[in-house]
C-alpha cells in the first residue's frame, strides 16, 4: 500500500511540475508573439526547450526558403535580452548571433536561397532573469 501511494505520489508531483514548466513556456510564447507583427505570418510553429540550467543549450532546427523575408523571435522570461540565439547554416557556420546586438529579442532577414538551419538558443548567464523557458518563433512575409 505504501509502495502504491508513493508512486501516486510521485506521479501528482512529477505532473504539477510538468503542468508549471508548460504554462510558463506559454506565457513566454504569448510575450514573445508581440515581436511578429502583423506584416508577418507566422509560421505555425512555436519552437520551445527547457534550459535547467545556463549550460544547457536548446537546438531547433529549420528551412528557410529562398526570397523570402523572416523574422525570428526569441524569448526567455518576462523582459527581453535573457535568450542567446545563434543561427547556423547545415555546415555550422555562423550566420548571425544576437549577442552581437545587445541580445535582441528579434532578426529580421531575407533568405536569397533555400537553405536548412540550425538555430541554437540558450539563456545569457549574465542576464540571467529567464525562465528557463526558451521560445523562438518565426514568421515570414507573404510575396
Amino acid at each position: 500500500m505504501k509502495k502504491l501511494s508513493l508512486t501516486i505520489l510521485a506521479f501528482t508531483f512529477a505532473f504539477g511540475v510538468s503542468n508549471k514548466a508548460k504554462s510558463q513556456c506559454d506565457t513566454i510564447a504569448n510575450l514573445c508573439a508581440k515581436h511578429i507583427i502583423s506584416t508577418f505570418i507566422s509560421d505555425g510553429q512555436q519552437y520551445r526547450a527547457l534550459l535547467l540550467n545556463s549550460d544547457e543549450t536548446a537546438e531547433f532546427r529549420t528551412t528557410f526558403f529562398g526570397e523570402t523575408i523572416y523574422r525570428l523571435a526569441a524569448c526567455s522570461g518576462t523582459t527581453d535580452g535573457n535568450l542567446v540565439f545563434n543561427i547556423y547554416d547545415q555546415d555550422r557556420h555562423l550566420l548571425f548571433s544576437n549577442r552581437s546586438y545587445k541580445n535582441a529579442p528579434y532578426w529580421d532577414f531575407k533568405v536569397k536561397k533555400t537553405l536548412d538551419c540550425i538555430i541554437e538558443a540558450s539563456i545569457d548567464v549574465n542576464r540571467n532573469q529567464g525562465s528557463g523557458c526558451a521560445v523562438v518563433l518565426i514568421g515570414f512575409k507573404q510575396k
